[in-house]
């Protein structure tokens, strides 16, 4: 037995030279020797038939593997010059580290035998002094696994992400090393890690000074570097703060301070568990911007290219800007086809005032057209699923908001993660291919779970769906997409079994078709607005239209049954008189306005609906009357990340025919988590003159305004919002108005592991004697469990 001890870190590159050197050396010494390799009478041998090889020393790998690799074979003649590269395949196996040939005379020919060296194979592999990670963990890291070859510089790359993982751990000061200990007889090398963990280090503390003209906490904000805190461990790198001087540097840049100087300095606490962390600022002189000049060709009018430009004369200046500026003069001539078109920038100080002088200088080039559009990267996504979203074709001059266009309506499909466009060119110098990449989602998804809201309470659901599914596609049912749903919900005061099929392309008309069919029941829960059990089984069938592109109609026919009960004895006689079975039918139209950027999470746009539903009437059914609504939602991103949602929505409903009232299954209710936050559910409105539980009303309006803000990256967000309106049990109270009630409140939302988290709470701003939220309400919920 031998042991090899004292690999340190600071080795690893000298071994890897030598080892590197040694090898080339080999290699030479094959290619310029090759006539000693084996006998002295090998000048002999040649043309001489091979009648037998063999391998000669070989432990852990079979003769057979190693005859594998060379081209020689049995019955071949034999040659030095093909011997000597079947030593360069082995030698590049790295399986050994010395090969060599001898051939000798067997039968009538020769036997060539090639004699082996291995590398050690790795027995076990253990570790000494790890206390923060645990030896599996360190294991899954390393690539060098037991029984496979020991490669050093493989080695060498583990012990380095050994090293990274324990710096994101909070120990930068980690020293480790290795021994390797062989045991000749089985060629096996057990590896021993020794790690000096060292004082596990957290930034205690980030300050800057000398800022004068950027406030410390939007410095603060961009850096990588962190204080320790609940949602980040404050582990320090060198590396990020290097970055961090080169953020904090474009920062100044980005209000014309060019010559900053941005110095770091540490300081840790006696301990050596805590790290201050210091960036002093030497802000230097800050630059203006001077004369702007456009120049190059005037295919676009000069006040159409400077609308674009936000590098005004006496402005900061900005190179950031600049950037934006070149990009935004690019996008515009893109608009009108000129796909190669060139912008340089020339920045100059004016020596005789200090400014910065801005030359754009445009080539536009020549119009390109669209030749091909070719699809790439569709794996189970029929490619006319993408194609039909598309508003450019070939033939078209390159339009840069058609691409965008087009890019939005493939992102709300819902059936991709990533899309981009790219051309390439053709023969044809004015004619270029686009190119639309696209990454596949999942789409298809079987989930469980549970969750709880201040609505339903606890609810348990067991999912089966397909945002891409194909009924004709057989037997995969995908590529089409087409949306699936098959849910069940179980819960507390709710239970819910549906079935939802839509196709926005039926029969590859573009016309959208679907239908549902349901059965849902609620069971009487005053605390949540319901003073009654009611369950609906029925179903409808959709059609719906884009009329323009970003306008639709939809048309739906509603079929089903409703039955009320539980309704209490102490009620009055009209609300007792909703108790029993009635059959609804109904038909409905909507026009809907969207030009939302993203209907998943929208940052600006609008979207507008209206619709109108008659039921009973000419449709039959047991209830007649009419109802319309009204809806209205704008979106504005403002400081990048803040989200402001307006909303508006409106109802009226009237009975006719043999019908007296709306029933009361139908009315509109407010109050709680999805109308006017700050009151218990359902219960802003007309309520019963018997047992004071809501009963809806004939007229409704709410208007709520909400901003959504980022606490920490895409986990945590933050919001403030206001609701406002009411509930009048006739229509015609609608037009007097009155008894508006509003609250206003805070909330957060956190994409967890399990689902969205959300919780407002809502505090009544109007009060009287019979609401009951005098302190407000919480609202929360959890949900897609798994």
């Amino acid at each position: 037995m031998s042991v090899w001890k004292g690999y340190k870190m600071t080795n690893f590159r000298v071994h890897q030279t030598l080892h590197f050197l040694s090898l080339v050396l080999c290699l030479c010494l094959t290619q310029f020797s090759a006539p000693n390799l084996a006998h002295s009478e090998d000048q002999g041998n040649e043309g001489k038939v091979i009648k037998a090889l063999t391998v000669k020393n070989n432990i852990a790998i079979s003769a057979e593997t190693i005859l594998a690799k060379v081209k020689t074979k049995a019955g071949d003649t034999y040659s030095q010059v093909a011997l000597n590269e079947d030593l360069k395949r082995l030698y590049a196996t790295e399986y050994f580290t010395d090969v060599s040939i001898d051939a000798e005379r067997f039968e009538d020919g020769l036997k060539v035998t090639f004699v082996v060296e291995e590398k050690s194979v790795i027995g076990e592999i253990a570790f000494k002094g790890n206390k923060a990670l645990t030896a599996q963990k360190l294991k899954e890291t390393m690539k060098s696994k037991p029984d496979e070859m020991l490669n050093m510089s493989l080695l060498a790359q583990d012990i380095a992400e050994i090293k990274s993982l324990y710096i994101k751990k909070g120990y930068p000061g980690v020293d480790i090393k290795y021994e390797l200990d062989l045991n000749k007889e089985l060629n096996k090398t057990k590896i021993a890690i020794i790690i000096n963990e060292r004082k596990k280090i957290s930034v205690a503390k980030v300050t800057i000074t000398g800022n004068e003209h950027l406030k410390t906490p939007k410095i603060i904000k961009v850096l990588g570097t962190k204080t320790a805190w609940l949602f980040n461990p404050g582990v320090f790198k060198e590396d990020v703060l290097e970055e961090d001087v080169d953020k904090i540097k474009s920062l100044y840049d980005d209000i014309g301070y060019l010559d900053v100087e941005v110095t770091p300095k540490l300081d840790y606490s006696p301990d050596g568990t805590k790290l201050y962390v210091a960036f002093e600022v030497k802000e230097g002189k800050g630059y203006l911007v001077g004369d702007v000049n456009i120049r190059g060709s005037a295919i676009l009018p000069e006040k159409e290219i400077r609308s674009k430009i936000r590098m005004k004369k006496g402005r900061h200046f900005s190179r950031r800007e600049l950037r934006e500026d070149m990009l935004a003069i690019r996008d515009l001539y893109y608009l009108y086809g000129y796909m190669d078109a060139v912008v340089d920038i020339d920045q100059n100080v004016n020596p005789a005032d200090g400014n910065m002088d801005i030359i754009y200088t445009i080539d536009p080039k020549e119009v390109v057209y669209v030749g091909k559009v070719i699809i790439r990267g569709n794996v189970k996504t029929r490619e006319i699923i993408v194609r039909r979203e598309l508003r450019i074709y070939p033939g078209d001059k390159f339009n840069g908001n058609k691409i965008k266009r087009s890019k939005e309506r493939l992102y709300n499909l819902g059936l991709f993660e990533d899309i981009s466009f790219d051309t390439e060119p053709t023969q044809a110098p004015q004619v270029h291919n686009l190119i639309v990449n696209v990454k596949e989602t999942k789409t298809g998804e079987f989930s469980f779970g549970g969750g709880y809201s201040s609505v339903d309470q606890f609810l348990g659901f067991v999912e089966v769906g397909q945002r891409n599914f194909d009924i004709l596609n057989f037997p995969t049912f995908t590529g089409g997409g087409q949306n699936l749903v098959v849910r069940t919900e179980i819960g507390m005061v709710r239970q819910n079994y549906n079935i939802s099929w839509v196709d926005p392309w039926i029969f590859g008309w573009p016309y959208l078709f679907g239908f549902d069919l349901y059965r849902t029941s609620h069971t009487r829960q005053t605390d949540i607005g319901w003073a009654y059990d009611e369950t609906r089984t029925g179903g409808d069938l959709r059609l719906g239209k884009e009329l323009t592109e970003h306008l639709r109609a939809d048309a739906v026919y509603r079929l089903e049954q409703i039955k009320i009960g539980s309704i209490p004895n102490y009620a009055s006689a009209d609300f007792r008189s909703e108790e029993g079975s009635n059959t609804i039918s109904s038909a409905l139209l909507q026009l809907t306005q969207d030009t939302r950027d993203n209907i998943y999470n929208p940052g600006k746009g609008y979207i507008l609906s209206g619709s109108i539903e008659d039921a009973g009437g000419v449709f039959m059914g047991d209830k007649d009357f009419i109802k319309g609504t009204a809806t209205a939602s704008f979106y504005h991103t403002f400081f990048e990340r803040f989200v402001m949602e307006l909303k508006g929505r409106a109802g009226w409903s009237s009975s006719y025919g043999s019908s007296d009232t709306v029933p009361i299954y139908e009315r509109f209710y407010a109050g709680g988590a999805n109308t006017i936050r700050g009151y218990k559910e359902r219960k802003v409105g007309p309520r019963d003159t018997g047992s004071d539980e809501p009963i809806g009303g004939e007229a409704l309006l709410l208007g709520n305004a909400e901003v959504v803000f980022p606490i920490y990256e895409k986990i945590l967000k933050g919001a403030v919002f206001y609701d406002v309106g009411n509930v009048w049990a006739k229509a015609d109270d609608f037009l007097v108005g009155g008894g508006y009630k509003s609250g206003m409140g805070v909330g957060i939302r956190v994409n967890t592991p399990v689902g969205p988290f959300k919780l407002d709470y809502g505090y009544p701003l109007v009060k009287n004697n019979n609401d009951e939220s005098r302190n407000g309400e919480f609202y929360f919920s959890i949900s897609r469990g798994f």
